[in-house]
Order: structure tokens, then sequence, then C-alpha cells
């Protein structure tokens, strides 16, 4: 899943996402949702969201659990 949907995020999953900082290089960073902080459905570059680690960015992908 691409994480562009919020219904799809909930604190507890594991994510990739992309910090301000690293959206040229486009390189992705993985941890477990915290906060949810886009409060609309859907965002076409992806649901912005605070790491439990506190960094923050959008999420490029969800972590499918076995």
């Amino acid at each position: 899943m691409n994480g562009q949907n919020r219904s799809d995020i909930y604190p507890g999953l594991e994510v990739d996402i992309i910090l301000k900082k690293d959206q040229r290089s486009g390189k992705s960073t993985r941890g477990i949702v915290k906060d949810l902080l886009t409060s609309s459905t859907f965002h076409s570059r992806g649901i912005k969201v605070r790491l439990e680690d506190g960094q923050v960015g959008r999420v490029t992908k969800i972590i499918e659990e076995d």
C-alpha cells in the first residue's frame, strides 16, 4: 500500500516515510507510526505522520505484516 489513504494508517503500524530533508534524494526512513498529522482522508504525496522516535514525514509505503 502506498500511504495516500488516511484510513490505511494507524498508530503502531510500520511504515516507510520520506522526511522533508530527504525529499530531493528520495531516501526513506522506516519506523512505527505514533500520530497522524494529516486530517484529510487522502493526500496525493502521502499522509503525514510522526514516528515513535519523533521524526515527521509523509508515508510512502506501508510495510505488510505476515
